[in-house]
């Protein structure tokens, strides 16, 4: 049987925390790779799992929740090749409703919060939720003034010039006598278009785009406006960001005055007197999709009254009146040619089915994942198999089903590997999960390339003008065989100016890029490495703790076995735990890990994180918090003295400076009693950091 995630409600503390991190680093890289790349690697529906089990370990564990916890977070970071604009008004994004019956407890929820009765009705304006690139149009006086990307909803990119070249986009309102008026809505793409741009794009060896969606969002971000101005990009209008004044009091009256000014509105916006009601229009609406010209992926309901909309505000990063009602993934039937092995950044060793090709919601699908070696024998998958797919977002889709009826013995069983495909090196499956993965790392090629890409992305070492593409060019012909050799470009120079699409400037401008990366900080440098669940958080608080590379690395070694106090020092830092421990134990005990480290050293100097309020009380003090706190949460007290120099730790030792006690305080309290630490109460604590200056 396949191993299932373990249930919240049976987790330890320390599976929580563990857990936790992992999401977090998750559902940023996909969050990157869906908002800032364009290019997603899972499944909608695979996300927005990954979105719950995140909140439901959040619900259950409140005082684990990270400073970078992803509810929190919207969308992305901007992209570094657009200038970066702050949203007056927060873009939020919407809580998802799976089937009727969670859109019903939203209705609940609404009405529990307004003080409503449950059996009233409640007006909603019912849209559908195009899949395309969500934008916020601000215009001052009548006039378009900025055009700005969602990002990670607080920032994000200044695309004016490119919107201005969409006709759908009016440059100056009709009878608008606002000072300032923000409109938000989304920029889409035709199916029909897609499928010219890619024709055009193939014909002339250009980028072909996975979907509409990526077509849309890559045609929008292009450094030359001429560019997107060539791209048939289309713009629906459905909501409001920052207004000088009101003078509608519902969102169906704000979407007639969007007309009014000169905006598209989707002709399938409604309002329902209902929530019974607004179930029904999702029913046409579904009805209607498969003709539509434009892609979908659910309905969005929000409660009419704006004076509603007010009171219930948001909570974390969506808001309370809003939640979309996704459709459940589209399905086809179709046969298995082969299986095969990809091997992933951290190892892992994914199988993946080669299918005949065949549409699933009007797009040709011909692989389709496989999980994990549980999933097959679970569900008995052959090679030869006539297998139900499901494609529940516009990525590789999931094999759901065998129709064993339709097997003729010619079928064939699938065997597992126990070498890495890539390498040879051994892939070993770690008692207790589903993932076999390969203990090469460095050495491994598989790996190799996907830690290269990972190493000079956005949040690593981020070198302008060495994108995937590249890395995997200069990978394939062996210019790049380890971190290092980036910085060992400049002894090919005169090579890299001969080759096809390059040139001298080119060349100059990506050896400068590097240089300027010689100098990197260190939590960057220990997110570049991609050691598994060492994410942008965790290497922030392994810089601050450890100081140096060296000093990291040489801990991780000492603490080899465990039964010692190099280890104990690691699981004490705060929110490392044992399973994160022994991954930077793996990873700096690897010889091939620890010499291309060495020689990437020899090219670079990591710059250690700087001493906030170095002169403040607690500079340089260890903490732990225990208990409840009651004038802040955990979370802020822990970001708090970390912006005072202090280094947190989660447990209690010898070297703890304070144990900061809340109510309900337990063992970690009676241990530094034990040990005869200074314990502070929350009073103490906070007059303690009150003197120190401010950073």
């Amino acid at each position: 049987m396949a191993i299932l995630p373990k249930p919240v409600s049976d987790l330890t503390e320390d599976e929580a925390r563990a857990e936790l991190e992992q999401l977090a680093i998750d559902i940023h890289y996909h969050n990157q790779r869906y908002h800032s790349e364009d290019a997603p690697e899972i499944a909608d529906a695979d996300f927005d799992q990954m979105v719950r089990r995140n909140q439901d370990i959040e619900a259950r564990f409140p005082h684990l929740i990270r400073l970078d916890s992803p509810s929190h977070q919207v969308g992305a970071a901007p992209s570094a090749q657009f200038t970066k604009r702050r949203h007056q008004v927060p873009m939020l994004s919407l809580s998802n409703a799976f089937d009727d019956e969670e859109a019903t407890e939203f209705d609940h929820r609404v009405k529990r919060f307004l003080n409503l009765p449950l059996d009233k009705n409640l007006a909603y304006s019912v849209e559908p939720k195009i899949d395309g690139l969500s934008i916020s149009l601000r215009y001052e006086n009548q006039h378009l003034v900025a055009g700005i990307t969602r990002g990670d909803g607080v920032e994000g990119e200044d695309v004016t010039a490119n919107i201005r070249t969409i006709s759908d986009i009016p440059q100056r309102l009709r009878d608008c006598d606002l000072e300032v008026a923000e409109v938000r809505g989304e920029i889409f793409m035709t199916k029909a278009d897609f499928q010219a741009l890619n024709i055009a794009q193939e014909e002339k060896g250009g980028k072909v785009f996975a979907n509409p969606r990526n077509a849309a969002a890559g045609s929008l971000r292009q450094k030359d406006a001429s560019i997107t101005a060539e791209r048939p990009l289309r713009f629906f209008a459905y909501a409001a960001g920052e207004m000088s004044a009101w003078n509608v009091s519902s969102h169906h009256d704000y979407l007639d005055q969007l007309k009014g000014w000169g905006f598209v509105i989707n002709p399938y916006s409604h309002t329902a007197s209902s929530m019974g009601d607004a179930l029904l229009q999702y029913q046409v609406i579904a009805a209607a999709r498969p003709e539509l010209e434009y892609d979908i992926d659910g309905v969005v309901y929000k409660v009419d009254r704006l004076d509603y909309q007010n009171r219930l505000g948001q909570v974390s990063r969506s808001p309370r009146w809003a939640i979309a009602h996704k459709f459940p993934a589209e399905k086809a039937e179709t046969r298995i040619l082969g299986i095969d092995i990809q091997v992933g950044r951290t190892g892992a060793l994914t199988p993946v089915a080669r299918l005949a090709p065949v549409t699933v919601g009007g797009v040709v699908v011909s692989n389709a994942t496989l999980h994990n070696e549980d999933y097959i024998k679970d569900k008995d998958i052959r090679v030869g198999d006539l297998v139900q797919i499901q494609r529940a977002g516009d990525v590789i889709p999931q094999v759901l089903s065998v129709n064993i009826s339709a097997r003729d013995g010619q079928e064939t069983g699938f065997i597992y590997p126990d070498l890495c495909p890539s390498c040879g090196s051994p892939a070993i499956r770690p008692e207790g999960e589903a993932v076999r993965r390969c203990v090469g790392q460095l050495s491994c090629p598989a790996q190799l390339l996907e830690r290269l890409k990972h190493f000079v992305s956005r949040d690593a070492f981020d070198i302008e003008g060495l994108g995937a593409k590249m890395i995997a060019e200069l990978h394939h012909d062996n210019l790049l065989k380890e971190p290092a050799d980036i910085f060992r470009l400049s002894e090919h120079q005169a090579d890299l100016s001969k080759r096809a699409g390059w040139g001298e400037i080119s060349v100059n401008n990506l050896l400068a890029a590097i240089e300027q990366r010689r100098e990197i900080p260190l939590e960057r440098l220990i997110y570049a490495l991609g050691i598994r669940q060492i994410g942008q958080a965790t290497g922030l608080l392994l810089a601050r703790h450890f100081g140096s590379i060296d000093q990291l690395m040489a801990t991780a070694e000492a603490a080899i076995g465990e039964d010692n106090a190099a280890w104990e020092e690691l699981i004490g830092i705060d929110q490392i735990g044992e399973s994160m421990a022994r991954d930077l134990i793996r990873f700096f005990q690897d010889d091939h890990n620890h010499l291309a480290l060495m020689r990437l050293l020899d090219q670079i100097t990591a710059i250690p994180p700087e001493a906030v309020a170095a002169n403040s009380p607690v500079a340089g003090k260890t903490v732990v918090f225990t208990g409840t706190l009651s004038q802040m949460s955990r979370a802020e007290a822990k970001a708090k003295a970390e912006l005072l120099g202090a280094k947190v730790a989660g447990s209690v030792s010898a070297k703890t400076d304070y144990v900061v006690i809340g109510a309900d305080a337990g063992s970690k309290a009676r241990k530094a009693a034990e040990l005869g630490l200074m314990i502070l109460d929350e009073d103490a604590w906070i007059a303690l950091t009150q003197t120190a200056p401010s950073a």
